[in-house]
């Protein structure tokens, strides 16, 4: 249970990740005034983030 629990974050982290990327680089405006777009810190906080999510699952599949 608690495997299917990390890598469901894994995967969560890995999408909310891609999501701040594409609002940061502006290649998604949605929601239309959220203070995320154009804004390339969330890009890089994105990256960070979807890393750390991929890393998480390629530590759980070592195991």
């Amino acid at each position: 249970m608690r495997h299917t629990i990390l890598v469901f974050a894994g995967v969560l982290a890995i999408l909310i990740g891609l999501l701040w990327v594409a609002q940061g680089l502006d290649l998604l405006n949605w929601p239309p005034q959220s203070f995320m777009v154009a804004d390339r810190q969330w890009a890089l906080r994105g990256a960070l983030l979807a890393g750390v999510g991929a890393i998480l699952i390629a530590a759980l599949r070592r195991r």
